[in-house]
């Protein structure tokens, strides 16, 4: 097997906020400064005075995570920290409420706060750039790494980011915004060709890294993996050059990302950089004669010099080491935030008959039940995966919440993965019950002739990718190219493909519950018929069905077309009847208590960096929670998740659901807080939550064409809840939406215009009506009534976090700019309104309007981009 989804070192890798800000300064160094022109000149005689191979050196990494200095004229390397959940290079570090959960905060302070407290983590690890925010837009709920970025909507998603990284920068470290651009999948991200208009790109994939360079002033781009309109993003002239650096202003660095460079001379002459992890195209090799020839000018190569030293003096890194020991690794600054973090963003979605919050002197008996009640997931995986200090699950947070006044009961509920693969006691045989499964390597997709190697596994549930390893993190610092080819061995071999064949023995007649784990292309049959097909697209990292067998053997067999580029492929197979999947320790459990938390969802391994995942819920969990409402009507789901999931099979048999997202080193506390009414739920949704997957504005486009790698984004700029609306289909949950404890008025609309052209101040009232303490979000969206051309019906263009005591009332005034009214005009490369009517909504979410306004442009608005 010779490719791979996935290169091996991304899998590697109030009063207290004020109090928290001023212990940050004081640690921290003076905030990243505005260039001078006496920088500018240091650059100019360190430039003047390096050779041409000695600049191509400093193109690419000396590291795997460091860039490459030139020692003898006192430029030094710079050091990088996988982020953007949290600085964990070396780990452990804090783990912070991932990217989606942080923008269900809708807290720009909050993102700032948080930024910091990375920021700070990076310094006590010596890191001058986080790899970080990232602010790809979720288009789907399958993508692996929407858990890292800030939700669907790209105004939201440009706030939050803005926050982070001038939090981030305030620590004299330089926050990497990334995937630059339309990265919105991860089942073929090195090899898919994003196929996206002008006008899509504009306004709904580029205006969060926009924000970034023009209010944030981010230090570095990192350009994505796929190709984006037939070119590859690290050589997409468009894109680096011509609307970064030359219509926005960017002066930091565009780096790639790791091993997505494919040609040194056009990725030179297209805006690169650094090449990470290596100068394996930006070399002297290649370069040098490029130079010569005339095919890359040197004046090209000194402008990338000059960025790169440019964020080394702004950032003061040429002045000193970012190392700073005397910031502790372990962060009780850092605690606090992520305790906060994972607070905001928790979005209560259903809450029958105020069943929450939880009483707990009259509940005296509560059981935590579920595969993720303990020890529970705070991130998914890959690159955003933090190994944190310690965790709080959701058993351990309502156990410390409740102490000696309740009995906290706990069950897993349904087995994990690896342990159905274990008991699922395949067979090497259909004739006499052997343990095992025949593991035969071939030279061939077809699996034909000879085996070049066979052995016997005794079950499916195999492979260890090294880079789980926590000593990892550690080693991956320092590795040089050398070493990591070494140790990735010859990449130039024949291709191998591996088959498992085994023997499933049903006991009785039924619905088996059949599932693969494996991020590759692979194809499982089960009696000679195709079960699970990922061979042209491996959709999921775990993928699930529902097969009628009889008692009896079955011959179960998967071809391995894919693998990764060392070690053996990760492989789980399991087969269980339905209705066996769930302990009955756990449903005798959900009887005998007064209520039951029950926590769902998936974990590093089936939600990460380098595969999707399904919609549906982990193989059991619906069942799961079935059993449980049926046992209990008190059942409060709690959805550990990068995004919506499939609800349909029992959202209407259980009395709550919580959003927990992936809520950080924290999440059990936080949880805790709001099941029993010491904070209230204050998180919306950044996202609109389908009620069925082909519901999503994208489904029909999501996958390539059959038989190319060109992905078609047909839903243009009807993305999220632009397209539900759009399309006239209602989701299960709108865009923008939480319940609270507490409950809101709004009144007193009034719209001032602010004297510039298009500037306006939408100002309202918001009140706290009910008997707690709680926070809305007001969110104002901007609809033009008479449209000459085809527009969303309404686009958020501002919002407020508005934190109320009982009773008290706030005047709240949400800004809007010219930009708020235009679409993008590809023909005249300009943001355009017509003069005419528009409509302001002041609302609570998309789907719930409080106060509306009207404002009318007495001429048109034109902002060419140039």
């Amino acid at each position: 097997m010779h490719h791979s989804n996935q290169t091996p070192w991304m899998r590697a890798t109030g009063t207290i906020a004020s109090l928290c800000l001023l212990l940050a300064m004081a640690f921290g160094p003076a905030p990243a400064r505005a260039q001078s022109s006496a920088d500018e000149k240091k650059i100019d005689d360190l430039i003047a005075r390096m050779t041409l191979e000695e600049k191509i050196q400093m193109l690419s990494g000396s590291t795997v995570m460091s860039s490459t200095g030139i020692p003898r004229l006192g430029i030094p390397a710079f050091r990088m920290s996988d982020g953007p959940v949290g600085a964990h290079i070396p780990p452990p570090s804090t783990a912070y409420a991932a990217g989606i959960g942080l923008a269900a905060s809708w807290d720009g302070d909050l993102a700032n706060r948080i930024g910091t407290q990375i920021g700070r983590d990076a310094r006590s690890r010596g890191a001058a750039f986080v790899l970080g925010p990232g602010v790809n837009i979720y288009r789907a709920p399958l993508n692996g790494r929407n858990f890292e970025y800030f939700g669907e909507d790209p105004f939201l998603a440009g706030e939050m980011a803005v926050g982070y990284i001038e939090g981030m920068q305030s620590q004299g470290v330089s926050a990497t915004i990334k995937h630059y651009a339309a990265n919105n999948s991860e089942y073929f991200r090195f090899t898919s060709d994003s196929v996206v208009s002008e006008r899509a790109l504009r306004e709904i994939y580029l205006p969060a890294f926009e924000a970034a360079v023009r209010r944030a002033h981010v230090g570095s781009i990192m350009d994505s993996y796929n190709l984006l309109n037939g070119e590859h993003a690290t050589q997409n002239y468009h894109l680096n050059v011509e609307i970064a650096k030359e219509q926005w202003g960017f002066d930091g660095v565009m780096m790639s990302d790791w091993t997505a460079t494919h040609d040194g001379i056009a990725a030179a002459n297209a805006g690169l950089d650094l090449e990470m992890p290596f100068g394996w195209y930006m070399n002297e090799k290649t370069l040098v004669p490029a130079v010569k020839e005339g095919k890359v000018k040197e004046s090209v190569i000194d402008d990338k010099i000059r960025r790169i030293l440019r964020d080394g003096y702004r950032f003061g890194w040429m002045d000193h080491d970012p190392l700073d020991q005397s910031i502790p690794r372990y962060n009780q600054q850092g605690r606090l935030a992520a305790l906060q973090g994972a607070r905001e963003g928790l979005v209560l979605l259903k809450n029958d008959h105020n069943l929450l919050p939880l009483d707990p002197a009259r509940v005296k008996t509560i059981a935590v039940i579920g595969p993720d009640a303990f020890p529970g997931s705070a991130t998914a995986g890959g690159s955003g995966q933090v190994p944190a200090f310690y965790t709080v699950s959701a058993l351990k947070g309502i156990s410390d919440r409740l102490g000696l006044n309740a009995s906290v009961l706990y069950d897993a509920g349904v087995s994990r993965l690896s342990i159905l693969a274990m008991r699922s006691g395949f067979s090497q045989s259909g004739d006499k019950f052997t343990p095992g499964l025949t593991v035969e390597t071939f030279d061939n997709q077809n699996f034909t002739g000879k085996p070049l190697a066979s052995h016997v596994e005794m079950m499916a549930n195999s492979g260890q990718n090294m880079l789980d390893s926590p000593d990892v993190g550690e080693l991956i610092q320092s590795i040089t190219s050398d070493q990591m080819k070494a140790f990735m061995g010859p990449t130039d071999g024949p291709p191998r493909y591996t088959r498992w064949t085994g023997y499933y023995f049903a006991r009785a007649s039924g619905n088996f519950l059949v599932f693969v784990e494996n991020q590759g292309k692979y194809r499982l049959t089960v009696d000679d018929k195709i079960v699970i097909d990922h061979v042209e697209i491996p959709k999921s990292a775990v993928a699930q069905t529902v097969l009628p067998l009889t008692p009896g053997p079955h011959k179960v067999v998967l071809d391995l077309l894919s693998g990764p580029q060392f070690g053996e492929p990760q492989v789980k197979i399991g087969i269980a009847q339905q209705g066996t999947l769930v302990n009955q320790s756990a449903i005798d459990l959900a009887k005998r208590a007064d209520a039951v938390i029950v926590a769902v969802g998936y974990d590093a391994d089936i939600e990460t960096e380098g595969a999707d995942r399904e919609f549906k819920l982990p193989p059991g969990q619906d069942e799961l929670i079935e059993k449980i409402a049926a046992a209990n009507p008190n059942t409060i789901v709690a959805v550990t998740a990068g995004g919506a999931v499939d609800a349909s099979a029992w959202i209407d048999k259980v009395a709550g659901l919580v959003q927990n997202w992936y809520p950080g080193q924290e999440g059990g506390t936080a949880l805790a807080e709001v099941l029993f009414g010491d904070v209230d739920p204050s998180g919306r949704l950044p996202i609109s939550w389908e009620r069925s997957l082909k519901d999503n504005p994208s489904y029909a486009w999501y996958y390539p064409t059959p038989g190319t790698l060109t992905i078609p984004y047909k839903d243009d700029i009807f993305v999220g809840y632009r397209g539900y609306e759009h399309n006239g289909v209602k989701p299960l949950f709108p865009f923008g939406f939480g319940l609270s404890y507490t409950s809101f008025k709004y009144s007193n609309l009034a719209i001032h215009s602010t004297g510039d052209a298009g500037s306006y101040a939408i100002t309202f009232d918001v009140t706290n009506t009910g008997t707690r303490a709680g926070a809305d979000v007001a969110q104002v969206y901007v609809s033009e009534d008479h449209p000459g051309v085809p527009r969303p019906p309404q686009e958020l263009k501002g919002f407020a976090r508005v934190a109320l005591s009982p009773g008290e009332t706030r005047h709240v005034s949400v800004p809007l700019t010219a930009r708020s009214f235009t679409w993008y005009d590809t023909k005249a490369a300009a943001w355009h309104a017509d003069a005419g009517a528009f409509t302001i909504h002041v609302s609570r979410s998309s789907a719930d309007p409080q106060l509306e306004g009207k404002i009318t442009l007495d001429k048109p608005i034109v902002m060419p981009v140039k």
